[in-house]
């Protein structure tokens, strides 16, 4: 049984009511560019999708993008930062803390509509702060437009690549989708939901019947694989990369393009881990000229207080995985940098 609660206006009557400024639309703009040149291959720079595990508060969340937009001053030569603020992101077993998107305030119970307002607000004083646009994760697909015009990376988590909303509404979007591989590791199933996604559709949508040209932008991101003991199997090597290569080839799709999520099962969620597998990505790029065609970038957690907690007491440390702190992220991002 559902019982109404809020009625919630539609992205459009929300957007016109938090509309970004002309100034705030030609910085997506040059961002979306910026990003999409590394993906097609019309830029050796590298992209570097890096914060937080979940954005459970404003102000921390703040802090740390105008951090990482001073930074971006010495690597901007190299890298493409684009900080992680997640307003979708909940606690893996879906109880409890749900992200701000549902929930803007941890400790108080869901409210949806000043959620909306809330991460809007977010992104847009995050990029007036430090002239970065972010990525988000699509969790909920009809979440999406409420944010979209804002974002200039979004993500499909790995239990989500085999659902077929999520890569039909992935063939709709105008900037960058990095599709994680499923949890049980498949590449033919990131490959398939990438093509999907690259591919020209027509589905129901919010009411409507909806028409898709694909999206060129589409790629994966490998982020390690669980088997059914609950163990976690890395697929950031070598191997596994080429794997993904030779799909992509055999496939036709445009753009291949892959991303190493340096966390999550790649890492065991032992986050001070993602420093070593950066650098041996690296490494493997340096030594080989067809894996650095292919791995355009990491993603890494951050934020500014490493590791995570039970509940909200720390200013800046996450609530939901473990994450680097701001000291090892800025020594990571200006190695990683040096080696581009």
């Amino acid at each position: 049984m559902f019982e109404k609660q809020i009625e919630i206006p539609s992205p459009a009557e929300i957007i016109e009511k938090t509309p970004m400024t002309a100034s705030l639309k030609a910085i997506k703009a040059e961002r979306d560019k910026l990003i999409s040149d590394v993906l097609c291959g019309n830029s050796d720079k590298l992209l570097l999708i890096v914060g937080p595990c979940s954005a459970h508060e404003a102000a921390p969340v703040l802090e740390y993008v105008e951090r990482l937009g001073k930074l971006n001053e010495k690597v901007q030569d190299k890298i493409v930062l684009i900080p992680r603020i997640y307003t979708n992101k909940p606690r893996t077993k879906g109880v409890g803390y749900k992200g701000m998107f549902s929930q803007p305030d941890p400790t108080k119970s869901e409210d949806i509509l000043k959620g909306i307002y809330a991460i809007r607000d977010l992104n847009i004083k995050a990029i007036t702060a430090s002239g970065l646009t972010a990525a988000d994760e699509m969790l909920y697909p009809e979440n999406i437009h409420y944010v979209e015009d804002l974002l200039s990376y979004i993500a499909v988590g790995a239990r989500s690549c085999e659902n077929q909303l999520h890569r039909l509404v992935a063939s709709g979007i105008d900037v960058a989708v990095g599709v994680k591989n499923p949890m049980s590791g498949s590449t033919l199933a990131l490959l398939n939901s990438v093509y999907a996604a690259q591919s020209a559709q027509i589905f129901k949508l919010n009411g409507w019947q909806v028409k898709t040209n694909g999206n060129p932008l589409a790629h994966a991101i490998l982020r390690g694989a669980v088997d059914g003991y609950g163990n976690d199997i890395p697929n950031f090597h070598y191997e596994t990369v080429m794997q993904v290569a030779e799909g992509y080839a055999k496939s036709g799709m445009k753009n291949p393009a892959v991303i190493i999520d340096a966390n999550h099962s790649n890492s065991g969620k032992k986050f001070k881990q993602q420093i070593r597998i950066c650098e041996e990505v690296m490494q493997n790029r340096m030594y080989d000229g067809d894996f650095k065609k292919i791995v355009k970038g990491f993603m890494v957690e951050s934020f500014l207080e490493e590791g995570n907690q039970t509940e909200d007491k720390v200013y800046g440390k996450s609530i939901t995985d473990p994450c680097l702190g701001w000291k090892d992220t800025e020594r990571l991002i200006l190695d990683i940098a040096d080696k581009v």
